[in-house]
């Protein structure tokens, strides 16, 4: 069964955020459009790469309304300490989300249990906490925040246009479709 357009399930986590650790549960991601990205684990090789990126178009998402939080099955504790020593990790000013029992990595299907990892997974939450998009990807394929900011804008146009739909390719201020059927055989 797919995530798409169902509610986040309540959890309580905690994370390390602006050098301090912050208790989270579901009801942060209401009211406001959020990202949610699993990554394997602390101290590896891809997850830096991805996390710096991801800090990189921060704040861009921050202009859209949008927060940003890395989740993994590490330790809040893992998390400060990772960003002590790495300097990629130095440049993350979002919240990294210790999930060391696996619930959230379960919660949202990206669970590896014989590892006890997540999978590289990417969830868009919209204000009323439903999952707008979803990609996972095997861990050694890295993710690309650019690919991200895209879809988020395409999420987010369609969520205040309704009727209207994003093609392939969509960029912000480029045409959209309105699904009719005039327009069936016609694309």
């Amino acid at each position: 069964m797919s995530l798409i357009n169902t509610e986040i399930k309540p959890f309580k986590a905690t994370a390390y955020h602006a050098g301090k650790f912050i208790d989270l549960t579901e009801e942060q991601f209401k009211g406001t459009w959020s990202i949610l990205m699993f990554y394997p684990a602390d101290f590896t090789f891809v997850c830096p790469t991805e996390l710096e990126d991801l800090a990189d178009f921060q704040p861009e998402f921050e202009k859209m309304g949008v927060k940003v939080y890395g989740v993994s099955t590490d330790s809040h504790f893992a998390h400060k300490a990772w960003h002590d020593t790495s300097d990629a990790i130095k440049k993350v000013n979002y919240p990294l989300i210790g999930d060391p029992t696996g619930l959230l990595a379960r919660n949202f299907q990206v669970m590896i249990e014989e590892e006890g990892m997540a999978l590289r997974g990417t969830f868009v939450i919209n204000p009323e906490g439903q999952i707008k998009v979803m990609e996972v990807h095997d861990n050694g394929i890295g993710r690309d925040a650019s690919e991200l900011m895209r879809k988020v804008k395409a999420a987010q146009y369609v969520a205040s246009h309704p009727g209207e739909v994003c093609p392939a390719k969509w960029t912000e201020g480029a045409e959209t479709l309105t699904p009719s059927l005039d327009l069936v055989g016609k694309i």
